[in-house]
């Protein structure tokens, strides 16, 4: 004969909620707010989706299509042309974003690397001449040389015109990334350099063991931010690269067939060809869709760490 045995654990019979998992009554109130606010943010969701969407449409319809009757978020006379047109040189396009891709992850490790050693080293107590370092470093955020004395200083004295260094090198760390990574370091207590001191390691190993792995929300916004740049970088590779290089930067090169096409639809050259078969404003649209469908699949991976990284250094109350 079996016998069933009422439990003794009054958490398990149900007699008593567990701690933490005891479910909060709200009012019509709070139900009617919460849905007004889901409201919202669905509506603030679908307005910033919509000029994406109109992008990709447009790029999918025809040159004629879009003349007549314009842009709209459903393509008109279904096409490819316009990407034909941009992958019609596979080669070129394979290696412009083979060059992107590199400078986009060498650059963005290399100057979070450097950018994060120079914010660490420019909060600490016991680094005697970080306030004048910080002073110089801010001085250029207000004032700059310019775009002359600048390129003969790249171009006569380093001598890197023409050469991949000349845009990566500048986008490697900027004053005012180091200010922001500056005031995130400011967050990590100066007792965690003197414990790791007290036990024998030195400020490198300090920096990479004990630091760094507190400065992820920090590395986080500041990685993206130098991703960015070097992903939509074309002002620096038209001043530096031109025709030296084979293979140009991703922006560089989608620039140029914008403007080859422009070129050609209001060209002598382009007069036996019929206009609506030049893609002009279907090629920016793809353009577009070619230069930032990669890069923002980047955000979802950092997205954890922006809320942790805002309330770094906020005041405790």
């Amino acid at each position: 004969m079996t016998t069933t045995v009422a439990s003794a654990d009054p958490v398990k019979s149900g007699r008593v909620s567990r701690p933490g998992t005891t479910k909060v009554r709200l009012s019509t109130g709070d139900y009617v707010l919460r849905g007004v606010s889901y409201l919202v943010v669905s509506l603030f969701t679908l307005f910033c989706l919509l000029p994406f969407i109109l992008i990709i449409s447009s790029s999918f319809s025809s040159e004629a299509a879009i003349m007549r009757e314009g842009f709209g978020l459903w393509p008109k006379e279904f096409s490819t042309e316009a990407y034909e047109f941009i992958f019609r040189f596979p080669r070129m396009i394979v290696g412009s974003y083979v060059v992107t891709i590199l400078m986009t992850v060498f650059g963005t490790l290399i100057g979070l690397f450097v950018i994060a050693m120079t914010g660490f080293a420019l909060q600490r107590r016991d680094f005697p001449y970080r306030n004048h370092i910080s002073f110089f470093i801010y001085f250029t955020t207000l004032f700059s040389a310019g775009l002359a004395p600048t390129y003969l200083w790249v171009t006569q004295v380093l001598q890197l015109g023409g050469t991949y260094a000349a845009v990566f090198l500048q986008l490697l760390m900027t004053p005012w990334l180091i200010i922001l990574m500056k005031n995130f370091a400011r967050s990590v207590p100066f007792e965690v350099v003197e414990s790791g001191k007290l036990d024998g390691a030195g400020d490198f190993r300090i920096f990479l063991q004990l630091v760094l792995p507190m400065l992820k929300p920090a590395l986080a916004t500041v990685g993206l931010f130098l991703a960015l740049g070097y992903w939509n970088e074309w002002y620096l590779s038209s001043l530096y690269l031109g025709s030296a290089v084979e293979f140009k930067p991703l922006q560089y090169y989608l620039y140029n067939v914008v403007n080859t096409a422009n070129a050609l639809k209001n060209s002598v050259a382009g007069a036996n060809v019929t206009v609506t078969q030049l893609p002009s404003n279907t090629l920016k649209m793809a353009t577009a869709v070619v230069a930032t469908g990669p890069i923002i699949l980047l955000y979802p991976f950092v997205q954890k760490y922006f809320v942790t990284g805002l309330t770094v250094g906020a005041v405790k109350g």
